[in-house]
C-alpha cells in the first residue's frame, strides 16, 4: 500500500489504468502534518522558567513574592478597607487631641494675661484714690477727718467685695476648661478602645497560610515552583509592576472567596444548552483548545431561557464561571508545563448587537475573565465573524487591556480551517470547521496514519492514489481541501489491465462549507484508490488527507 507521487510533471514509472484513467498524476506527498502545514511563527507564549526571565523581570517576581510572603505570614493578604479606616480613626484621634491641647494653653495664657491687666488697673485706682484724698485732707483737714475715714473704711469694704468675685470668676473659669478636658479624655478613650477592638479583629478572620489559587498554593516559602508560574500571570498581566500585580492578586482572592457563595452547581448545567462550551482536544504548543458556539443562542426558546430575566442572567455567568474553572483545572502550571488554553469563539448565527442582554452577559464574562483569569488565554480566535461582529466588538474593545486586544484572531468564514490550521493541527479541527476530527472516532488515530498534503494550482487538476498491493483489503482515507469550491470525484482501478474501473464516489462539485470526506472501499483484487480534484478557481487549493489499509487475507490463512 502506498501514495503514488509525481512531482515537476514528470510521471514515476506506474502500470497504465484500464479503461478509465489517463490522467497524469501531479502531487506531492509530504511527512506529517505537524511538518507540512503552515503554522503561525508568532504564536509564542513567554517562558515560565526562571532561567529565561530578564533581570527586570526577576527583580519583579522577587518583589512580589515578598509581598505575598508578608501579606500571607502577617493575615494581610484579605484586608480590606475596614483595616485601614481604623488606622484612619487614630490619625484622626492623634490630630484632634493635639488641636485640644493647643487651645486649652492657649486658654490659660489668655487667663493669665487678663489677670495682668485686672491687677494693674486696680493699683493705678487706688494711686489715684489716694491722691485725691490726700489732697481733700489737706483743704478740709478739721471739717472732713470723719467723713474721709468713714469713705475710706466703704472703699475698703467695695474693694474687698470687688476681689472676691474675682476670685470667684476665675475659679469658674479655671473649672470650665478642666471638665471639658475630662470629657474630652473619656471620648477619647472609647474611641481608642473601639478601633483596637477592630484592629485585633480584622486580621485574625482572614489569616490562611495554606491560602492557594487555581490549587496552587500561595505562600513562596513553602518552595513549590507553580507559586512563581501563577505570580508571573499577574505581573505579566499588569506589566511586570510588583504592587500593582499584587492589589491585582489580592482583588481576585476575595473575588474568589466571595464568589463560592454564589458558585454554580450542576443543575445550571442543565439549562443551558449543550455543545455551548466545551474542552475539545489541543493545539500545536499543548494548550487545552475551548470551543464556544454563541450561535446555539440564535434560538428564542434557549435565549429565553439562558438571558431572558435576571435569575437567567445570574445563572448564566455562574456557568460560564464553573466553565472556567473545571478548564483550568486541566492545565499544568509546573515550570515548562502547559499553562493557558486556547478560545476558540464559533460566531455563526450568534444574536447580533440589538440583543442587549446578550451583549451585557458576554460584557460581563469578559470584564470577568480579564480581571480574575489573567494569562490564562494564549490565544482568542472568533471565527464565521459576520459584518455586524465590528460594530458589535466597539462595544467591548476598549474595556480590554493591549495585552489582551493583541491574542483576538479574526476570521471570516471563508477562511476558518485555514486560520485554525495555523495553531491547530487538521486532526485536531472538528469537521463542522474543516478539520480531521469526528466524535467518538475510533477508525483513525494519530499513531495510525500520518498527515500528506497535496497543493493544487490554479485551474489544474491533481491526483492521489492510495494502493492494495493484495486482494481482500479494506481502504479507508479521509480527506479535506481548504476553501472548497472544487470538483470531486473517487475510483477503484483494478491492477489487472482487463479489469474494469470502478466508481466510489461520483464526480461532484464541493463547495466552500463542505465538511472533510470520509470513505472506504474493499477491494476484491490488487489495484489503488485513485481521488481527483480539479481546481477552475485563480487561486490555489490545499489538500491535506490520511489513509491507511486493512488486510484480510492474512487472518484466512
Amino acid at each position: 500500500m502506498g501514495v503514488e507521487v509525481v512531482s515537476g510533471g514528470v510521471v514515476e514509472a506506474v502500470a497504465a489504468p484500464a479503461k478509465e484513467v489517463s490522467a497524469k498524476v501531479e502531487a506531492v506527498a509530504v511527512a506529517p502534518g505537524a511538518a507540512a502545514v503552515a503554522k503561525n511563527m508568532s504564536f509564542r507564549e513567554e517562558s515560565n522558567r526562571l532561567g529565561d526571565l530578564k533581570e527586570g523581570e526577576r527583580k519583579a517576581l522577587a518583589e512580589l513574592r515578598a509581598k505575598v510572603e508578608e501579606a500571607i505570614v502577617g493575615g494581610k493578604l484579605f484586608e480590606e478597607e475596614s483595616s485601614s479606616k481604623v488606622v484612619k480613626v487614630k490619625v484622626e484621634a492623634k490630630k484632634k487631641e493635639g488641636k485640644r491641647k493647643s487651645k486649652a494653653e492657649k486658654a490659660k495664657k489668655e487667663a493669665e494675661k487678663k489677670e495682668e491687666v485686672e491687677a494693674k488697673k486696680e493699683e493705678t485706682a487706688e494711686e489715684k484714690k489716694e491722691e485725691e484724698a490726700t489732697e481733700d485732707k489737706k483743704a478740709e483737714e478739721t471739717k472732713e477727718e470723719e467723713a474721709t475715714e468713714e469713705k475710706k473704711a466703704e472703699e475698703t469694704k467695695v474693694e474687698a467685695t470687688e476681689e472676691k468675685k474675682a476670685d470667684v470668676a476665675k475659679e469658674e473659669e479655671a473649672e470650665a476648661p478642666a471638665e471639658e478636658k475630662k470629657e474630652e479624655a473619656e471620648a477619647e478613650e472609647k474611641k481608642e478602645e473601639t478601633a483596637g477592638e477592630a484592629e485585633k479583629a480584622a486580621p485574625a478572620a482572614v489569616v490562611d497560610k495554606d491560602v492557594a489559587l487555581w490549587g496552587v498554593p500561595l505562600l513562596p516559602s513553602k518552595g513549590d515552583e507553580a507559586t512563581d508560574v501563577v505570580l508571573l500571570k499577574f505581573l505579566r498581566a499588569r506589566d511586570f509592576k510588583a504592587g500593582a500585580a499584587f492589589e491585582m492578586l489580592r482583588k481576585t482572592l476575595r473575588w474568589r472567596r466571595e464568589w463560592k457563595s454564589l458558585a454554580a452547581t450542576a443543575s445550571d448545567d442543565d439549562t443551558m444548552p449543550e455543545g455551548a462550551c466545551r474542552l475539545d482536544g489541543a493545539d500545536r504548543e499543548g494548550h487545552p483548545v475551548c470551543y464556544n458556539a454563541l450561535g446555539v443562542f440564535a434560538d428564542d426558546a434557549v435565549y429565553r431561557a439562558a438571558l431572558g430575566d435576571d435569575e437567567g442572567k445570574a445563572r448564566f455567568l455562574r456557568w460560564r464561571v464553573r466553565a472556567m474553572d473545571s478548564h483550568v483545572a486541566e492545565l499544568d502550571f509546573a515550570p515548562g508545563g502547559v499553562a493557558s488554553l486556547l478560545q476558540v469563539t464559533d460566531l455563526r448565527n450568534s444574536p447580533g448587537p440589538a440583543k442587549k442582554d446578550f451583549r451585557v452577559a458576554i460584557r460581563q464574562v469578559v470584564d470577568l475573565f480579564q480581571d480574575n483569569y489573567p494569562e490564562l488565554v494564549a490565544r482568542n480566535i472568533l471565527i464565521n465573524v459576520p459584518f455586524s461582529y465590528y460594530a458589535f466588538s466597539t462595544l467591548f474593545y476598549p474595556f480590554l487591556t493591549q495585552r489582551t486586544k493583541s491574542k483576538f484572531v479574526v476570521a471570516r468564514p471563508a477562511k476558518v480551517t485555514e486560520t485554525l490550521l495555523k495553531y491547530i493541527p487538521i486532526e485536531s479541527i472538528p469537521v463542522k470547521y474543516g478539520g480531521l476530527k469526528r466524535e467518538g472516532d475510533t477508525e483513525f488515530s494519530a499513531e495510525e496514519a500520518e498527515i500528506s498534503e497535496v497543493v493544487v494550482k490554479a485551474s489544474s487538476t491533481e491526483t492521489i492514489e492510495i494502493e492494495a498491493s493484495e486482494g481482500d483489503t479494506t481502504l479507508s482515507w479521509d480527506l479535506t481541501v481548504l476553501g472548497w469550491e472544487v470538483s470531486y470525484k473517487e475510483e477503484f482501478v483494478p491492477s489487472d489491465e482487463g479489469s474494469y474501473t470502478i466508481v466510489v464516489s461520483k464526480g461532484r462539485k464541493m463547495g466552500a462549507g463542505e465538511e472533510a470526506v470520509r470513505n472506504s472501499f474493499r477491494a476484491g483484487e490488487p489495484g489503488k484508490v485513485v481521488i481527483t480534484v480539479e481546481n477552475a478557481t485563480r487561486g490555489k487549493k490545499k489538500v491535506l488527507f490520511r489513509h491507511k489499509a486493512k488486510s484480510f487475507s492474512a487472518k484466512k490463512c
